[in-house]
This record gives structure tokens, sequence and C-alpha cells, in this order.
């Protein structure tokens, strides 16, 4: 346990932040999920849903909570699909 008033005030917004962080990841994955169970089964919408998970992407970026990196693996893994699909 922190002896300092301040590490311990760090401490729990430490553990704010990393739910928070969590939550975002969930449902990225859980975007994702979607959008590859939606092109196996050829469902419509699937430019939408690709959309949808490049704009939260590019937020996660911005708030620091994935890499740049893997955001534009993503990205360009969703291209592909799309690519693929028409």
């Amino acid at each position: 346990m922190p002896n300092i008033k301040s590490a311990e005030k760090r401490m729990r917004s430490d553990a704010k932040k990393h739910l928070k962080n969590q939550s975002t990841l969930s449902e990225l994955h859980t975007l994702c999920q979607n959008l590859s169970e939606a092109a196996n089964t050829k469902a419509g919408n699937l430019k939408e849903q690709a959309r949808v998970l490049i704009s939260k992407l590019d937020k996660a970026v911005s708030r620091g909570i994935i890499p740049h990196g893997r955001a534009d693996r993503k990205k360009a893994r969703i291209g592909r699909l799309l690519a693929k699909q028409k």
C-alpha cells in the first residue's frame, strides 16, 4: 500500500482508467467479432458495421488505449474483408 496521499489518489484514478480501458477493449473485440460473423453469413449492413468499428478504433488510438499500429492493421483487414465481399 502507498504511504503518500497522492500515491493513494493515483491508485484510485488508475483503477478507474483501467476499468474504462477494459470496457473499450471489450467493445472493440465484440464489434470485430460481429463484423466477421456478418461477413461469414453475408448479412447486410456490413459497410455500416465496418464504418462504426473504424471510428471506434480511431477514438481508441486518440485516447491512447491501443497503439496506432494495431488499429492500422485492423483497419487494413477490414478493408480487405469489404473488398472480398464485393
